[in-house]
């Protein structure tokens, strides 16, 4: 390796590291300020639950049994809040890490996809927060006994601690599997894949998502079959885009 190659390797770790160092405090700072109004995290988060058992004549709460479960319970609230808002923030540092080295149409095909990454994401949170949770709760709490034929009653008496993080899983969850068409579409502009390829292998694939979505998911069919419906109606958009992206190929291999 010449001398100016190892330089302007040293050069490229160097901004590297110093992105990933702006990142880092880009995130902390984010958490510290997300901690002061880690109350008001907590209120939205428990909102789904909270409305759910509204109107069912019973006294309800959220209960703790460790001395440190609710400050724990509130670091991990303000780290995901703080993650969530940071996310894009993350991204424009990786590109503009990355654009330099880039060709003008290679700058056009990636920049889409940093869009959507955030907004797949996103929009998987707000398919959990307004949906599978009140769905899922109003499920669950189906099992509770009265107690006229079990002799005690069967209340729930939901933790703090294991509620958000059960919601703060989901609303992970989701987010990840709904970069579903990203993934593809960034596969098929490598070669990997074909929208043929995927066509023949749609009976796995749904195969494969139940079975995602089973590991994914509480062990309840409304979570389950909530996750694994969307990300079947995005596997069929990503083969509409992958076919795309296959047209606009040839058309330039035409041109």
């Amino acid at each position: 390796m010449s001398h100016d190659e190892n330089s302007g390797f040293t050069s490229h770790l160097a901004e590297l590291r110093k992105r990933l160092i702006n990142s880092f405090i880009f995130l902390i700072a984010f958490f510290v300020l997300c901690y002061f109004f880690a109350e008001h995290l907590y209120g939205f988060l428990v909102e789904p639950y909270a409305k759910a058992v509204k109107d069912d004549g019973t006294e309800r709460r959220l209960i703790f049994t460790a001395l440190q479960e609710t400050f724990l319970t509130y670091l991990k609230i303000s780290f995901f809040a703080a993650f969530f808002v940071t996310c894009p923030f993350i991204l424009i540092q990786i590109w503009k890490f990355i654009a330099p080295g880039l060709y003008k149409h290679e700058k056009i095909a990636i920049l889409p996809y940093l869009i959507l990454t955030p907004l797949l994401f996103f929009l998987g949170g707000l398919l959990v927060y307004y949906l599978i949770m009140p769905l899922a709760i109003k499920f669950f709490l189906s099992f509770e006994s009265s107690g006229l034929s079990t002799n005690l009653p069967i209340q729930l008496e939901a933790k703090v601690n294991e509620y958000l993080s059960l919601v703060m899983k989901l609303i992970f969850a989701f987010g990840i599997s709904f970069q579903l068409p990203v993934v593809l579409s960034l596969l098929a502009r490598i070669g990997l894949v074909d929208s043929e390829f995927l066509k023949k292998r749609r009976k796995y694939v749904i195969v494969i998502i139940f079975a995602a979505a089973a590991l994914l998911t509480p062990p309840d069919p409304i979570t389950q079959i909530g996750l694994a419906i969307p990300l079947l109606i995005l596997y069929e958009l990503s083969i509409f885009s992958v076919k795309f992206i296959e047209n606009k190929r040839l058309e330039n291999s035409d041109a």
